[in-house]
C-alpha cells in the first residue's frame, strides 16, 4: 500500500463516524504517526510503499479509530499550547479551550514576577506546563490524586524541559490540602460533568477518557469547586487569585460559590466559542 492510499484507506474506514473534514484531518495525524513525514513529504513521497510493520500499525489504528478511540490516545500525542505532549488513558486529552484560560492568567501575571503557582488536577501537566512555559521565573507546582496521570505529567514535565513541582494529592482532602504553601495564583481544572450528563456526550470521551477526571455526582456538581474553593481562601496570598475551568451550564453557580465565600471581583468569562467556561475570584 502507497501513502496515497493509506490515506484515502483511512479516510473511507471511518467515513461513517466523522465528516469528510474531520476525517482527512485523523488520516493525516494517522499518516504523520505512521511514516514521521510532513504532510509536504507524503505528498511529494505519495507513492512510497509502506513496510511491513507501517501496515501492521495502520491496521490497528483503524480498527481503534472504528472503536471510536481519539487519535490523541492512538499516537500517544497531543498539542497544547505549542507544546506536543505525551497523553494515555490516565489523563484527559487538552483542549483549546484551556489554553484561554492559560492565556488569560499569564494576562494577568504580566510585569509580575517570582509568582507561586498550583494546579490543582493537573492530568498531563498541560496547565502548569503553559505556565512555565509563559512564566519562566514562577515556581510552579500541581498536584493530582492519580499517579498514572503524574507519570505522564512527569514525562512531560521532562520532554518540555520545563520544571515543574508535581505532588500526589486529593484535592477532596481537606487534610492534605492543608499541607501546601501559600501561592499567588490557584488554577484548576476539576472533574465537572455530572452523571446524568454522560448520556448526551460522544462515546470517544467517556469510553476512553478516565471517568475519575470528568464525572461528579448529580446531587454535587460543585463538589470540586468548593473543596478547591475553601481551600484557596485560606491559601491565596494577598491579591491572589483563584481560575477555574467550568462547566458551562454552572457558571452563575460556580460565581455564587465565590462571592459566598469571600471572593472579590468574581469575573466569569466566556471561550471562544460564546459559551461560559472560566471563573476567576481574587482575594
Amino acid at each position: 500500500m502507497t501513502i496515497q492510499t493509506a490515506f484515502t484507506y483511512i479516510t473511507g474506514a471511518i467515513s461513517e463516524l466523522y465528516d469528510e473534514r474531520e476525517a482527512a484531518n485523523i488520516a493525516h495525524i494517522i499518516m504523520e504517526y505512521l511514516t514521521g513525514m510532513s504532510k509536504l513529504d507524503r505528498i511529494v513521497h505519495k507513492t512510497k510503499i509502506l513496510s511491513p510493520d507501517q501496515n501492521q500499525r495502520l491496521k490497528v489504528a483503524i480498527e481503534a479509530l472504528q472503536r471510536h478511540e481519539p487519535v490523541q490516545y492512538i499516537t500517544g500525542n497531543s498539542w497544547f499550547y505549542g507544546m506536543e505532549l505525551l497523553v494515555n488513558k490516565n489523563v484527559l486529552i487538552p483542549r483549546p479551550e484551556t489554553e484561554e484560560l492559560v492565556e488569560w492568567m499569564v494576562q494577568d501575571a504580566a510585569h509580575r514576577h517570582r509568582l507561586h503557582l498550583l494546579d490543582i488536577g493537573t492530568g498531563s501537566g498541560c496547565i502548569p506546563l503553559a505556565l512555565k512555559k509563559s512564566l519562566p521565573d514562577a515556581q510552579v507546582s500541581a498536584i493530582d490524586v492519580s499517579e498514572g496521570a503524574l507519570e505522564v505529567a512527569r514525562s512531560n514535565s521532562t520532554r518540555q524541559r520545563l520544571e515543574v513541582n508535581f505532588m500526589l494529592l486529593d484535592a477532596l482532602d481537606p487534610a492534605q490540602l492543608a499541607t501546601l504553601p501559600e501561592f499567588d495564583m490557584i488554577v484548576s481544572n476539576p472533574p465537572y460533568i455530572t452523571q446524568s450528563e454522560q448520556k448526551t456526550m460522544q462515546e470517544l470521551v467517556w469510553g476512553f477518557e478516565p471517568s475519575l477526571a470528568l464525572f461528579v455526582p448529580d446531587n454535587d456538581a460543585l463538589l470540586f469547586y468548593r473543596h478547591i474553593s475553601i481551600m484557596a481562601k485560606s491559601k491565596l496570598l494577598p491579591g491572589g487569585a483563584l481560575y477555574f475551568e467550568i462547566n458551562e451550564a454552572l457558571g452563575k453557580e460556580v460565581v455564587a460559590l465565590l462571592e459566598e465565600l469571600g471572593f472579590k471581583d468574581v469575573t466569569l468569562k466566556q471561550d471562544m466559542f460564546g459559551k461560559d467556561r472560566m471563573v476567576k475570584g481574587s482575594v
